[in-house]
């Protein structure tokens, strides 16, 4: 249920990533300084254009919200808002979102607009609700998190979009070119109440978004609503198998997909198995790709996110029934 804000509106601590060149930063800077003055709302902005300033910056800028009962908010893509909404959670603070990336999944799921100006409008008139958050080892995730495949195909995302520009048709373009070329499979075992399967599979992909699990055409949406998270993992059915499988989960049919693995848990373990077991490996976590210590620990953090974020609109009128005669 969300919570109204107090009388006094909480001051805004806002985290801007410079990730699209100095105009368009520059531009978004302006507009959101414009936007929040003109509503006489107290707030500091911090423009981040070095990367390895990130964690830092976020932290204490938390910290700050925190001790001024504020809101700390990321302005970004979906990993810039998964670093900062980690601070928020550590901190106890409430969280805001200006979506700026490609998908915009964890805004959209959450009917934050996706418009800098009417992204301004919905935070500053939102209330704070609970959301789920979901960890791997120590890292959380808002979105999904993924191993195998799908880290392959964001890294390969990354060089194309450095060469080509950020656009939904080049990162479509670079995931066909993704899976055409890969023939790996992951040999894991999958641990949930206490029991193990070994499966081989192409990719793992755990959903903590139902709007993207909604749009797979996956039956596990009620899942994430309860505590739960969702995992998904296709057979090993080779390049034009899986390309029929992507096919099918953009026309929202996985749910008629055959041999797919899909389940909800609240924890999970994952291992490596056979000859690929390693130490450390790659997972994809909201966008973002880094190596992780093996085993792989999922679950559903007890503690939830504060997100400010607009109140479900009304529900449409209903129409009067006919006068009796």
């Amino acid at each position: 249920m969300p919570s109204p804000l107090s009388g006094d509106q909480p001051p805004l601590f806002i985290l801007l990533n410079a990730g699209s060149g100095h105009e368009e930063t520059e531009s978004r800077r302006a507009a959101i300084v414009d936007a929040l003055k003109r509503a006489g709302r107290h707030f500091q902005l911090a423009v981040l254009d070095e990367p390895s300033r990130l964690d830092a910056t976020a932290e204490r800028m938390a910290a700050e919200a925190q001790g001024a009962g504020g809101v700390l908010v990321a302005a970004g893509g979906d990993g810039t808002i998964n670093a900062i909404a980690q601070k928020a959670v550590a901190a106890g603070c409430m969280f805001g979102v200006l979506p700026q990336g490609t998908f915009n999944y964890f805004a959209r799921a959450h009917g934050i607009p996706e418009g800098l100006g009417e992204a301004v409008e919905a935070l500053l008139a939102g209330a704070v609700h609970r959301v789920q958050v979901g960890m791997v080892n120590r890292r959380i995730f808002l979105v999904n998190a993924s191993l195998g495949l799908h880290p392959a195909m964001l890294e390969e995302r990354e060089r194309d979009t450095g060469q080509f520009g950020r656009s939904r048709l080049v990162a479509l373009l670079s995931m066909l070119k993704t899976v055409l070329r890969s023939t790996r499979y992951l040999r894991i075992s999958l641990e949930v109440d206490g029991r193990e399967n070994v499966i081989r599979t192409p990719t793992l992909f755990i959903g903590n978004n139902a709007l993207q699990i909604a749009r797979l055409g996956l039956p596990l949406t009620g899942a994430i609503e309860d505590g739960r998270l969702a995992a998904v993992a296709p057979p090993p059915v080779g390049r034009l198998g899986m390309l029929w499988l992507m096919l099918r989960g953009a026309l929202g049919q996985l749910r008629r997909a055959d041999e797919l693995r899909a389940f909800s848990f609240r924890e999970l373990t994952v291992r490596q198995r056979g000859l690929a077991r390693r130490g450390r490996i790659k997972v994809a976590i909201d966008g973002e790709v880094d190596m992780l210590a093996t085993p792989l620990h999922f679950s559903v953090l007890p503690r939830h996110l504060l997100l400010l974020k607009p109140a479900p609109g009304p529900a449409p009128a209903q129409p009067a029934p006919p006068a009796s005669g």
